[in-house]
């Protein structure tokens, strides 16, 4: 298992907030820095961090976002309204991947034709698809849009295996757990630990060190994790510095 960093950015400034709040008219923030991206991306940089990623939540993050990838070229991937006429610009900025939702989830449903034209402009060896889901009865759906709209896009075996061949890797955001800090999403990261193949990145709910413990064993190990309100460069409680000296997490 490995960690992945995190800088999401919303209204141009890093901020964490609670998955599930955001909308047009703002969000529940748990956390608003008084520090830029490029000053986490720097962060990263030097503690040796790679495969983080930088995600942009609306409009008007785009400066910072670039701020960050120039500060540590080739170690941050981006996110946010990416799409096959703006990817170029973040790749050359220095993102070793895009990450993609909106683009290839549209309408409710997964756009095949978005998804191989995307994946063609990039290489499916820079794309991530960002997977992020809500549970509705015994299954996960991903959201797009914040996080507010459903699609009828299931997240199972069948599904992760129907897309390896177009990405290099997946971020699934447990998003009905994303910032609240009451513990992670068992079920889902047992789920994904069972349907794929190449690398995933799980977020969502970590509240102490003991739930990095527990995604290790749920996620058999291949399941990565990153972790954003609970800790303490992000106004939580776990010290930063002891999470990334974890015995559970292995940089490969």
């Amino acid at each position: 298992m490995k960690f992945r960093p995190c800088i999401d950015l919303h209204e141009g400034r890093v901020k964490q907030i609670v998955g599930g709040t955001l909308t047009g008219s703002g969000a529940v923030e748990n956390f608003v820095s008084d520090k830029d991206a490029a000053y986490y991306a720097a962060l990263y940089r030097d503690d040796g961090l790679t495969g983080g990623h930088v995600i942009m939540l609306g409009p008007g993050n785009e400066d910072e976002a670039f701020n960050a990838l120039r500060a540590y070229p080739g170690g941050l991937q981006v996110g946010g309204g990416i799409n096959p006429s703006n990817a170029k610009r973040y790749l050359d900025a220095g993102a070793s991947h895009v990450i993609v939702t909106s683009y290839v989830f549209c309408n409710g449903a997964i756009n095949f034709r978005n998804l191989e034209m995307i994946s063609n402009t990039v290489g499916a060896n820079r794309l991530v698809l960002d997977l992020s889901c809500r549970r509705k009865d015994y299954s996960y759906y991903v959201v797009t849009d914040r996080w507010q709209k459903w699609t009828d896009f299931a997240i199972c075996y069948a599904n992760m295996q129907l897309l390896e061949k177009y990405c290099n890797e997946m971020l699934v955001h447990a998003a009905d757990v994303e910032g609240r800090r009451n513990g992670v999403d068992e079920y889902l990261i047992s789920i994904l630990a069972e349907s794929v193949n190449i690398p995933v990145t799980y977020a969502g709910g970590v509240k102490d060190m003991s739930d990095i413990e527990k995604v290790c064993r749920l996620g058999r190990g291949v399941i990565d994790l990153t972790i954003g309100s609970a800790l303490d460069i992000f106004g939580g409680d776990i010290p930063y510095k002891e999470v990334i000296n974890s015995p559970e997490f292995k940089q490969r």
